[in-house]
């Protein structure tokens, strides 16, 4: 692992990570595997149905994303990559879908071939107060046709010309079947490109001679029928592993324990770098996306598994088959993470509140400018942490205070105003806002709680009949007496 170059304070981000991680968006790289639609349905369960002593979903939303090798291909996009895909879907609407989906991508270049009367595959989820009910599959596992298999290998060919790194991404479901991974592993090697295998099943001697191949701990007992433990016993069935089969490397994903790397050079451990774990579904998918980004960007191979470890730590603290972005890696990166990783987008404000929900968490809301913090503030702020799980604070950006309180307020920058904010304990999520009012805020994070000082009347605060409206709850907290940012201003003027 990297360590910190001696004239670096030790506080500081690791300068060589952060470069090597702004790398991985001017890559090519190429995927090859099964594709499938995850479907995920959210809902509330209020009663039991009559007809059977089951829940009753009243379903609420429905999402549903390109999964399998196509989630590989999600992340490395979203990476800011550049990614060849070449699978093989039915001719059914799950295909079609997944045809508009993947096809709607930026930097993908899509190769979906169309089998008849072959099933794509489905995986459908069902969620009321974060808990998963039940999951309906339906799939085909036979391998696909012989001539389908033919002009699936000639396109590979063509592709690794136009890309640096290969993936197969095999899940079983008959795209990388029989002699096909055989072949592009021998492709690759006649075109000199570098081929990384997310393994199937125990038979590895179907990707014999590739440079990297990355099974988790029960697939590397499976295949070598060794126990995997403790990291030696991890170390042996590796070796043995990369002996038997001509692997350049093996890469070894041990859960909430890390990643371990089996190569020429020995081996070594890299330590889970993970939060708070929601979901670990699609993180090896993440890291494989990552380590293969990282490889294109001919990055030394430790560096790169150091760098997929870290983003499957990013993945983790999501819920679903989630990506992570070259922003919440550099973001990982740094000392100070905790407090600057609860500034974020709108679009990231609403994708982590519906993973709080999912936890059956109560989300609790506030907005203002808070321009000069102040006990006030700090009390509020605590008064209405004690009344939900999770608090999101929603402060106006810099042209909105402007409009909102005119010149010269606000005397703090807005980032300035966000950084003191994700200090406090009691607030877990800051979102800066640039309309008049936090309205559409309050409408795309649907809080639980709304919370204003009790300056306010309850009839006039902002979004209140919208939460009041979905079941939530409007509330005042008292004030905090002799505290105010008027009179904070006036003092510093006498």
């Amino acid at each position: 692992m990297n360590e910190l170059p001696s004239n670096r304070r030790p506080d500081e981000p690791n300068p060589d990570l952060a470069a090597a991680i702004r790398l991985l968006a001017h890559t090519s790289v190429m995927v090859i595997g099964d594709v499938m639609l995850d479907q995920f349905t959210y809902g509330t369960v209020s009663r039991i149905s009559q007809e059977a002593p089951v829940p009753v979903l009243m379903a609420e939303r429905e999402v549903a994303y390109p999964g399998g090798a196509g989630n590989v291909v999600r992340n490395l996009t979203s990476l800011g990559a550049a990614v060849a895909f070449i699978s093989v879907v039915g001719d059914d609407t799950a295909g079609s879908d997944l045809t508009g989906l993947i096809g709607g991508q930026m930097n993908v270049e899509p190769w979906l071939l169309v089998q008849g009367r072959r099933t794509t595959t489905v995986k459908s989820r069902f969620f009321a107060s974060g808990q998963q009910l039940l999951r309906t599959d339906r799939e085909q596992t036979d391998p696909i046709h012989p001539k389908l298999a033919e002009r699936l290998v000639r396109i590979a060919g063509d592709a690794m010309a136009a890309t640096s790194v290969t993936v197969l991404s095999d899940y079983g479901k008959g795209v990388l079947s029989g002699t096909i991974p055989a072949q592009l592993v021998a492709a690759s090697r006649a075109m000199g490109r570098k081929l990384i295998v997310d393994p199937r099943g125990t038979d590895f001697s179907r990707y014999a001679g590739a440079d990297i191949v990355m099974p988790n701990r029960p697939e590397l007992s499976a295949a070598t029928r060794l126990p995997v433990g403790t990291e030696a016993e991890i170390v042996t069935a590796a070796a043995a592993l990369r002996d038997t089969f001509g692997f350049g490397a093996v890469v070894v994903t041990r859960g909430n324990d890390g990643m371990t790397l089996v190569d020429e050079d020995g081996a070594q451990h890299f330590p889970a770098e993970a939060g708070e774990v929601y979901d670990t579904s699609g993180a090896g998918d993440t890291a494989l996306a990552v380590l293969a980004a990282s490889v294109a960007a001919q990055l030394p191979l430790a560096m790169a598994v150091r760098i997929a470890n870290l983003a499957a730590g990013v993945a983790v603290g999501k819920v679903g088959s989630a990506v992570v972005s070259e922003a919440e890696l550099l973001a990982a990166l740094s000392p100070q993470r905790s407090a600057q990783r609860k500034i974020v987008s709108r679009e990231d404000a609403v994708a982590l509140v519906e993973r709080w929900r999912h936890r059956g968490w109560r989300i609790g809301f506030t907005n203002g400018c808070f321009d000069l913090l102040h006990p006030g503030h700090v009390h509020m702020l605590e008064a209405a942490r004690a009344g939900c799980d999770r608090l999101v604070v929603a402060i106006n950006s810099d042209d909105s205070a402007a409009r909102v309180m005119q010149p010269p307020r606000p005397v703090q920058p807005d980032a300035a105003r966000a950084a003191i904010l994700a200090s406090l304990a009691s607030v877990d999520l800051v979102c800066i806002f640039d309309e008049d009012t936090p309205e559409s805020l309050i409408q795309a994070l649907r809080p639980d709680l709304l919370i204003k000082g009790a300056n306010h009347m309850l009839e006039d605060i902002v979004g209140g009949d919208l939460v009041r409206g979905w079941g939530g709850t409007v509330a005042l907290t008292d004030l905090l007496p002799g505290h105010s940012t008027q009179a904070t201003l006036a003092r510093i003027r006498a």
